[in-house]
């Protein structure tokens, strides 16, 4: 019996995904657990497998196009299945369309699909006239979209059936606007009273060619929205601290010069802050409505710079794991971040974040914790200074971190106990490793 599918909810709270490509076309076979669709969600590229063997009958999101968590995107034929009636499929999900006469045969289930699958399955058409009406009929995808870009729907045509405005005409005149703008300014002409702020730079008169406006991307939305969220809901406040790394980077060349696999600084890092995680266990903790949470173990978020954004795959229980091993997994992770192949599962549910921009030359900065834990650290470059060690000015090399905590779940106290156990286990190596 054919089956429709729907855009799964890959990612937790995840509202839309964009289908990379199909792996099969209509009328081709697919085995259980072969790949069928790679979806993009906002962090990563998952592979959407097949649960049994049967036949890709009809495709109803393409390539490309950004659907709603929930929302048709394909129908499964069984092996041999050949008449197959899409339009009852697509009206039982809540996708009404109009089919044409004689649909039931798999021809007329497919031309009955069509109108669906023109302005994908997340736009559901089926509308009363909207020049009858006086309503606005628009997809509830071109909605928020026209509300994110800040465009009015009622001034734009909609080519969707019964003239519905749909994803592709809020993107016309998203394009549309700048240059709209400008022959607006321009038909003004020079007796027009200019608005008080408006002073036009020398590239903005040299017209729409002075700029690009490149399109959000899921992953950036969800960066922007996520540190947005952080910044004003959650009381920052940050420690700082200095941290001699002599015997650290001593220990450091002494290690990679009798093993086979190169240990770095950050390796150090994540390990020294699941060792002070496991002394200050009252650190590892992240604020909810209900209560404070507090985590068995230290998993540790590690922020990896991409392509489309910022992105913290998690290395769990840390403080379990051996140099070695905490190195080997955040290359792996790393590099299927960079490529787009980290599961959900990889990148969510960590208990504390190390944002490490001294191997840029940073010398310190503060970071936007990450929701919803309740603390990040923030690492800065080691560099050559000068101290005094008994009385006596002597050089060090020395990285400056800054630690951002959540005071709701986290007072001042404790926050510098924990920085406090940091820095001797970043200044005693040896101890966070025994």
């Amino acid at each position: 019996m054919a089956k429709l599918i729907k855009m799964p909810e890959i990612a937790a709270n995840a509202t839309s995904a964009v289908i990379v490509q199909w792996s099969r076309k209509e009328g081709e076979a697919i085995k259980a657990g072969e790949c069928l669709a790679e979806i993009e969600t906002d962090k990563a590229v998952i592979e959407y497998d097949a649960d049994s063997n049967c036949v890709l009958g009809k495709i109803l999101a393409a390539a490309g196009q950004e659907v709603e968590v929930g929302a048709p995107i394909a129908v499964l034929f069984e092996e041999g299945e050949t008449e197959v009636d899409i339009a009852a499929l697509l009206a039982a999900a809540g996708v009404a369309v109009e089919p044409p006469a004689g649909a039931g045969t798999t021809a007329s289930a497919t031309a009955s699909a069509s109108a669906a699958t023109t302005t994908g399955a997340a736009e559901p058409e089926c509308e009363p006239d909207a020049a009858a009406s006086g309503r606005i009929f628009a997809s509830p995808l071109a909605r928020r979209l026209a509300q994110e870009r800040g465009l009015e729907l009622a001034g734009m045509t909609g080519s969707g059936p019964h003239g519905r405005i749909v994803r592709r005409d809020v993107e016309a005149a998203a394009q549309a606007a700048p240059a709209t703008a400008a022959d607006a300014t321009a038909a003004a002409g020079s007796d027009a009273t200019p608005p008080a702020i408006a002073i036009p730079s020398a590239s903005a008169a040299q017209g729409s060619a002075a700029f690009t406006d490149i399109p959000h991307s899921g992953m950036r939305r969800t960066i922007a929205r996520r540190l947005s969220e952080s910044k004003a809901s959650i009381p920052h406040f940050y420690l700082s601290a200095d941290c001699r790394m002599d015997r650290l980077l001593a220990l450091r060349a002494e290690i990679n010069a009798a093993g086979t696999r190169k240990i770095s600084v950050n390796d150090f890092i994540v390990k020294a802050v699941a060792a002070a995680l496991q002394s200050v266990p009252d650190m590892n903790v992240s604020w909810t409505e209900a209560a404070l949470r507090k985590y068995q173990q230290a998993d540790i978020s590690v922020a990896v710079s991409t392509e489309g954004g910022l992105i913290t795959p998690v290395v769990r229980n840390a403080g379990g794991k051996t140099l070695s091993a905490i190195s080997r997994e955040i290359v792996d992770l790393a590099a299927r971040a960079r490529s787009g192949a980290l599961a959900p599962n990889e990148y969510q549910g960590g208990s504390f974040t190390v944002s490490n921009l001294g191997m840029f030359g940073v010398r310190e900065f503060s970071a936007i914790i990450n929701p919803p834990q309740a603390a990040i650290l923030a690492v800065g470059a080691t560099l050559s200074q000068p101290v005094v060690v008994d009385g006596q000015l002597a050089v060090a090399q020395v990285m400056k971190v800054t630690l951002s905590v959540d005071h709701r779940a986290v007072d001042g106290a404790l926050a510098a106990q924990w920085l406090a156990a940091f820095q001797r286990c970043i200044e005693n190596p040896l101890s966070a490793l025994i």
